[in-house]
């Protein structure tokens, strides 16, 4: 019988442009393995939609593999300290002499694998684990090889090293001898509500959509990312976080796209707006791997742990209901409530209002966006909560608090993101709508401000300024 490499799938899940899959079968057939760590991941806040999307995504690749001849497994376990013996079991019963995977940055992730690696070696089981799944996978360090700490320095060097690493997209693997019909019973057990409507677990319409994006909206993504009320991003962001868009294959398309236009737009494909944002999302997860204390739900900054947060149940509440006052704000919390997803700049708005002005720690909103959104990558929004609190690494500096009104006013200019998800205010003006009277409040039913923007604005100065001289 010959013998069968085997994969495992975790947030990586695509077959083509997959090292881990490419590498294995090189030399040999493969079969492809996913757990299911339900328990694991509730633990770990990861949201209902996320996970209804994920599995998903796993029926999908399992036909993508009954097509190919590959065997594809889902297993189950509770826990991550489970999954070591359930691979020592699976790689003794069906001869598998080497496992592979890509490696992945949060803390838990690497000591799970660092068991699995532990145990079956011990059986003489050979372990592959291979570089972080991303753009630019090798650590990025500054000339003293300590990582970087501001992002416009880590940016120039990854672009530099990005020029100089091999970017070709790795084929799919080949098709396999054998005729198989996966078993996905497994997954069909547990289901999980997320809005199908607005998010395809089919890889080829993933695939699509990030087409049309860069042959769309690549050249207008930089003038038009800060207005929720217009589709001006990628939409891509579950399957990223996902691994469903490989690092290669995004990169190939940005440069393509760019190619056929005229001009000197061919040459400046590497400068690309949304491919920085890509490095935003490398540097976050390289963070998580030089600075394992982030992933225990610690400030990147020292001088921010003695920070003494406000406990503000009520308005916390107020906040993740959508119910705060103030329209830009409300209609954030309501779309990522209805849709499991944010518009990025919201993003930061709704960050910012509860760790500057409701003075709530940084935690319990990044619990919370976890606990919701559906593309809930863990590095990805924990730096975004850090760097709008400002305990992170290049973030926002403690006297910058977002207006909500200001922002609203230019964001939402006409207010028709607010009208979407706030419908009760609807009727207002283009000027009012943004902050209602107090008389059209209680005409419309819209609920008072939870807080004063200036006199919450200048105590949150107040205490960063006082705690970063200490």
């Amino acid at each position: 019988m010959e013998t069968e490499n085997l994969v495992w799938l975790r947030n990586d899940l695509r077959l083509e442009d997959n090292p881990a899959i490419y590498r294995a079968s090189k030399n040999n057939p493969i079969r492809i393995v996913f757990i299911l760590t339900l328990k694991q991941w509730q633990h770990h806040n990861v949201s209902e939609a996320r996970i209804g999307l994920m599995l998903d995504i796993v029926k999908n690749i399992s036909m993508q593999c009954n097509e190919l001849g590959i065997t594809f497994d889902v297993l189950k376990c509770n826990w991550f300290s489970d999954i070591p013996e359930q691979l020592n079991n699976y790689c003794h019963a069906h001869t598998i002499n080497e496992l592979w995977f890509n490696r992945e940055t949060p803390f838990d992730e690497e000591q799970r694998d660092l068991k699995v690696a532990n145990l079956l070696h011990k059986f003489n089981i050979q372990v592959n684990a291979l570089a972080h799944d991303l753009i630019v996978s090798q650590p990025v360090f500054n000339l003293s090889k300590k990582p970087f700490k501001v992002f416009t320095a880590y940016y120039k060097k990854w672009l530099l090293m990005l020029k100089n690493q091999n970017n070709n997209v790795l084929r799919l693997p080949n098709k396999q001898a054998q005729n198989v019909n996966n078993d996905i019973s497994l997954l069909e057990k547990h289901q999980f509500a997320y809005r199908h409507d607005l998010w395809s677990p089919c890889i080829d319409k993933i695939n699509s959509n990030f087409v049309t994006f860069c042959h769309k909206k690549l050249f207008t993504y930089e003038n038009l990312r800060d207005f929720p009320n217009t589709v001006g991003t990628s939409l891509l962001s579950p399957y990223l976080s996902l691994g469903c868009l490989g690092p290669r294959t995004c990169l190939h398309q940005i440069n393509s796209t760019y190619k056929q236009t005229n001009g000197e737009d061919q040459k400046n494909w590497i400068n690309s707006s949304w491919l920085r944002e890509l490095a935003w999302r490398d540097l976050y997860r390289q963070l998580m791997v030089h600075y394992p204390y982030i992933s225990k739900n610690q400030d990147f900054k020292a001088k921010t742990k003695t920070i003494p947060w406000r406990e503000d149940e009520i308005g916390f509440e107020k906040w993740c209901l959508g119910q705060t006052g103030f329209p830009i704000i409300d209609a954030a919390m309501r779309q990522l409530n209805q849709t499991g997803w944010m518009h990025n700049r919201l993003r930061m708005l709704a960050a910012s209002f509860l760790t500057k002005l409701l003075f709530v720690d940084w935690r319990k909103g990044e619990k919370y966006f976890m606990q919701t959104l559906i593309d809930g990558e863990f590095s990805a929004n924990n730096g975004g909560w850090q760097w709008s609190a400002s305990t992170g690494c290049d973030s926002a500096p403690y006297f910058r608090v977002f207006n909500p009104t200001l922002q609203s006013e230019k964001f939402d200019k006409t207010g028709g993101f607010i009208r979407k998800f706030v419908p009760e205010i609807a009727e207002l003006d283009n000027k009012s709508i943004h902050n209602p009277t107090s008389i059209q409040r209680q005409k419309l039913n819209y609920a008072e401000t939870v807080i004063d923007y200036k006199t919450a604005r200048l105590k949150a100065i107040e205490i960063f300024k006082y705690n970063n001289s200490q």
